[in-house]
């Protein structure tokens, strides 16, 4: 038993050696594009029927629609609207978080327009190419929030019900695209959710959130497709708008990274059955890779569910060394190893 677990360990050593390293990361923060002055936008109206803007590692794509006078149909507006008590359709611009991430002046607002099936999409350039995103920072729009918290864009409901009892909900699915084709991966954020079985945990997002984008490995693209528990004659209700800030890309293909700040432990290790999380943060999300940088378990938890210590299933991992990384509720990522036997 001691030759195994001394062979298991040097070869974790050596994947270590092999395998690890500092990685650069560009993020768009969109600070650099220029709004003539505060509380405004640029929604692609001097570029009608179709165009994109750069920013960072990446370009965002944007339509506005030239039909009924004119209007943004789909994709992404940058913003530095500072307005979270307005909430309607002359409203499209503005976070329900007042301001970017961080209190950053700039943002992105973005939109779907599933009824004419465009969707905003993220196309990586330059040296993040074909890999790896680390994530971004998300939040409800004001008028997406104002109208699940009070039902004020008919036929929109409020979220609830007038008990407070309807199962509702409101995601965002982040799709990755690689080779130029849309692939089954993908990664789901709840905007809203009030599927709890206790009320008080029902919620909706009127704060910055992390969304770790790391277990879609290498991408070319990624499409944004919104879905909501309100719908009618085949489309939502809820009006399908949401902000991002802080798009991160990794610059570097999919392969394991170790990022010591702070601290994280795991026990026992080497483990058969769970392993016990401390942190010395809150985790907001845990992802397990093998030897080969493959994803293999994923857990996200929302902000009632976040934890300093956590217990995971690992019982059904073949034995072998594995990589567990975490992110917590700054966005900060950690990783250490273990062994399952």
């Amino acid at each position: 038993m001691k030759n195994k677990l001394h062979k298991l360990l040097s070869m974790a050593a050596i994947v270590a050696t092999m395998s690890f390293s500092a990685k650069a990361q560009t993020i768009s923060d969109f600070e650099s594009l220029t709004l003539s002055k505060a509380d405004t936008f640029w929604n692609g109206i001097t570029n009608k029927l179709g165009t994109t803007f750069s920013n960072g590692n990446a370009i965002f794509n944007n339509y506005y629609d030239t039909s009924y006078g004119g209007f943004w149909s789909a994709g992404f507006a940058y913003t530095n609207m500072q307005d979270s008590i307005h909430g309607d359709y002359h409203h499209l611009y503005s976070s329900k978080a007042l301001k970017g991430f961080n209190g950053s002046a700039n943002y992105v607002s973005i939109a779907e327009d599933a009824y004419n099936n465009r969707v905003p999409i993220v196309k990586l350039s330059g040296n993040a190419a074909g890999k790896q995103v680390s994530g971004f920072y998300i939040s409800n729009s004001t008028y997406a929030f104002n109208s699940m918290r009070d039902g004020i864009s008919p036929p929109a409901k409020k979220f609830g019900g007038s008990t407070g009892n309807d199962p509702d909900w409101f995601k965002v699915t982040i799709y990755k695209w690689l080779g130029g084709v849309k692939t089954t991966d993908s990664v789901d954020f709840y905007l809203a959710d009030f599927r709890f079985s206790n009320n008080a945990q029902d919620y909706i997002v009127n704060d910055w959130r992390w969304v770790d984008l790391t277990s879609l490995g290498n991408v070319d693209s990624l499409s944004f497709h919104l879905s909501s528990s309100d719908n009618s004659f085949g489309f939502m209700n809820t009006p399908a708008f949401f902000c991002m800030d802080n798009f991160t890309t990794k610059d570097a293909a999919s392969g394991i990274e170790v990022v010591n700040i702070g601290t994280i432990s795991v026990s026992p290790n080497p483990t058969n059955q769970s392993l016990v999380i401390s942190h010395e943060s809150l985790v907001k999300s845990i992802s397990i890779f093998n030897v080969l940088g493959e994803n293999v378990k994923n857990i996200i938890l929302n902000e009632n569910e976040e934890t300093k210590t956590l217990k995971v299933d690992v019982s059904n991992l073949e034995n072998g060394i594995y990589f567990l990384k975490t992110v917590d509720n700054s966005g900060f990522e950690r990783t250490t190893k273990f062994i399952k036997q």
